[in-house]
């Protein structure tokens, strides 16, 4: 089968498209003609050696896929040969075949297409265990979200939106501003030219934040602990700066606000039948037109390595797609 292969834990360098032998098919596992597979700064990271998780070399990166189930393990039961799937493992996807966990598979509605479906489980089952989960984002509560504009941030923009918070959007630049006023941001703060301190205190009227979903990590992080509201929810979920941050615990202290760890990961390993429920509502509010995973552009699987570069520049919106069939 044709593949994206990573040969060296030195990112985009060392990727080549070349043939490569089918996965094997463990007894809990679906395999998967994949027909769209979508790039995250995970599979970036994952590429230069930078993620907890460092595959055996050569490895076929991608986390997320949509396509048709092709054979099914022998303890598979909620799936058959011909199933339209959304579905992502820790890798993977960037080829013709790829095996997925039965748990970590959804079906996806007869209204949604491969390439918005290939996009929706780690995006907005990310923001839905974040939001849900781990904050109990409550209606009328102010969510700051950073890196909005991204994969991530923008699902749980319009996931925040939904549930009927008041979402604060901070940004890299000012051309993403349109995109996270579309999906339901009241206030953008571009973070790249200005004073976030003093935005969330104005916009906030001195309050401060209910709860921070943080990708960025660094020295934006750091600020932010210092406008949490009282029981507040300061959730570290990425460090695409590439500085993980400190924090001196008289902050959280004198606010009662509490620090909540996002790695959704060992959740859904953990709590399978929960994160499979979670994925069920997730797609159906996406068939239903509530949620809108956004595409930035679609390109063919041998342009993977511009994909990869455009994502570990954070020029995207939303999520690019590679096209596999």
């Amino acid at each position: 089968m044709r593949a994206v292969l990573c040969n060296a834990f030195e990112g985009i360098k060392a990727l080549s498209l070349a043939e490569a032998a089918e996965p094997e098919l463990a007894a809990d596992e679906v395999l998967i003609d994949v027909h769209a597979a979508s790039v995250s700064y995970m599979d970036h990271l994952m590429t230069c050696g930078g993620y907890q998780m460092r595959p055996a070399l050569p490895y076929v990166p991608g986390t997320d896929a949509a396509g048709v189930v092709v054979a099914c393990g022998d303890q598979v039961t909620r799936f058959r040969r011909g199933d339209r799937v959304s579905c992502e493992s820790w890798f993977g996807s960037f080829a013709e075949r790829m095996v997925a966990k039965e748990s970590s598979t959804t079906r996806l509605p007869a209204n949604v297409d491969f390439i918005v479906g290939s996009t929706i489980l780690q995006t907005y089952l990310t923001a839905w265990y974040a939001l849900v989960e781990r904050a109990r984002l409550q209606a009328g509560e102010t969510l700051l979200v950073t890196g909005a504009a991204g994969g991530v941030g923008l699902a749980c923009v319009d996931l925040a939106h939904l549930l009927g918070a008041r979402v604060i959007a901070a940004v890299g630049t000012a051309a993403k501003a349109a995109i996270v006023r579309k999906y339901g941001a009241e206030e953008v703060i571009d973070y790249s030219r200005e004073d976030v301190r003093q935005r969330v205190k104005a916009v906030t009227g001195g309050e401060g934040l209910d709860v921070c979903v943080e990708n960025i990590g660094g020295t934006l992080f750091t600020t932010l602990a210092r406008l949490m509201r009282w029981n507040g929810r300061l959730m570290p979920i990425g460090f695409t700066s590439g500085e993980v941050p400190s924090l001196a615990m008289n902050l959280p202290l004198l606010k009662n606000y509490s620090i909540v760890g996002v790695f959704i990961g060992p959740w859904k390993e953990r709590f399978p039948d929960d994160a499979g429920r979670a994925a069920e509502t997730v797609m159906a509010w996406v068939g239903e037109g509530k949620l809108r995973p956004h595409i930035d552009r679609v390109l063919p699987l041998e342009h993977a390595a511009e994909a990869m570069s455009a994502v570990a520049n954070r020029s995207t919106q939303g999520r690019i797609v590679l096209r596999v069939r």
